[in-house]
């Protein structure tokens, strides 16, 4: 059977000095990301998710987004090289982690750069959004890892948001979901979907048509329930204070066989 295991990692206490990019720092109260946190491994856990958690990084304030520091494919995880040097520290962890449940290994190394939060994966497509933190080499390297493993790899333009996941996600069946003032190309998907808020764009597969989604996009909570989804709502407002979303907080491994 197909595994349901979620990669996950405590936030570090200097979760306030974690980097923006595209908003204005306000304060984070990092008490209260920590129950919020707590709450979203919990939504994970009720639907049938293992919570995997990655050993903490206290001296690393953007450690809790643990999706940008590695990329699964089957049964590959490929390290991340972040875009941002600063984060750079926070691969080792998750390498440790995905190493104990199996995976094979490889890494992004220099020159190129990729964050996890760059690649969406639909069924067999893999998106990856060519911007800020991903540069041409690290595209390269994608595709050396994972085009002979039978992965479609298709670049796609990112500049008006951190990664191409803070712009769309996808849903059960493929449509592409995205907030359009802040998607590049909505024309290069196939099935595009836009939805009204920006937190919107953001969802997470738990199965059964059910949705992870953040509580500031409740017009959009209303839409996908209207298609028949069933939207499961977190708080995770903290965490939208530095450009996170509900895919970043976790590693989701769906391919991993005993």
């Amino acid at each position: 059977m197909p595994s349901q295991k979620a990669l996950v990692r405590r936030p570090s206490p200097r979760l306030a000095e974690g980097l923006v990019t595209h908003v204005e720092r306000t304060a984070v109260d990092v008490d209260l990301a920590v129950e919020q946190w707590e709450a979203y491994t919990e939504a994970l856990r009720t639907h049938g998710w293992e919570t995997v958690e990655v050993d903490p990084a206290e001296d690393c304030p953007d450690s809790v987004f643990v999706e940008d520091a590695v990329v699964v494919f089957r049964n590959v995880a490929l390290i991340a090289r972040p875009g941002a040097e600063s984060r750079r520290a926070e691969t080792a962890g998750v390498e440790e982690a995905v190493a104990r449940l199996g995976c094979s290994v490889n890494w992004i190394r220099d020159p190129g750069t990729l964050d996890g939060g760059d690649i969406l994966k639909v069924g067999d497509t893999i998106y990856v959004g060519r911007g800020g933190r991903t540069n041409a080499a690290g595209v390269q390297q994608l595709r050396a890892a994972f085009e002979p493993l039978g992965a479609r790899v298709v670049a796609v333009p990112v500049s008006k948001v951190l990664h191409l996941k803070s712009a769309v996600t996808a849903l059960p069946d493929g449509t592409v979901t995205g907030h359009e003032p802040l998607v590049d190309t909505p024309s290069l998907f196939s099935r595009f979907l836009a939805v009204p808020e920006e937190s919107g764009a953001h969802v997470v597969l738990l199965g059964g048509g059910k949705l992870l989604m953040a509580a500031s996009a409740p017009k959009t909570a209303e839409l996908l329930a209207d298609l028949g989804y069933e939207p499961v709502v977190v708080d995770i407002g903290e965490f939208e204070k530095l450009e996170g979303c509900v895919t970043c907080l976790s590693v989701r491994l769906r391919e991993l066989y005993a």
